[in-house]
């Protein structure tokens, strides 16, 4: 069996980190199922799904270390094209990427202890994302 699941988050862009953790548990009690995979998948070229610890110190260290590793200030070949300016964010959503799996069992998501379900916004600009949650299983 399979069900889907539609959100929407008002993100901030540069970054902008989102736990979703508690809303994707809470579509797995909806959906009855036991044991399973759910499949979190953001639409776009310049967001991002993973997991982490989701604290403030590691919330900055993060942002900072985009910044270093892929800096937002920085010229990009596709601002050339587009002049939208955030050619830095299709890069960072690219490595990043814009899905996760994760298994399910006995009706709850296997996680580590301090792991959590995060979306980020990377663009440059306010946006409103979508947010797929799939659960798959029996």
């Amino acid at each position: 069996m399979v069900k889907t699941y539609e959100i929407t988050l008002k993100t901030e862009g540069f970054c902008d980190m989102h736990n979703i953790t508690d809303i994707v548990r809470e579509k797995l009690k909806d959906t009855g199922l036991k044991h399973g995979m759910c499949l979190i998948f953001i639409p776009g070229a310049t967001g991002a799904v993973t997991t982490t610890e989701y604290e403030p110190g590691n919330i900055k260290d993060y942002k900072e270390f985009m910044e270093r590793f892929i800096p937002s200030d920085k010229p990009y070949h596709h601002n050339d094209t587009w002049h939208d300016g955030n050619g830095f964010s299709h890069l960072r959503s690219s490595i990043q990427k814009t899905s996760l799996c994760i298994p399910f069992k006995d009706k709850e998501l296997i996680l580590g202890t301090w792991q959590n379900i995060v979306v980020i916004d990377f663009d440059n600009r306010k946006r409103t994302r979508r947010v797929i949650i799939q659960f798959q299983g029996e």
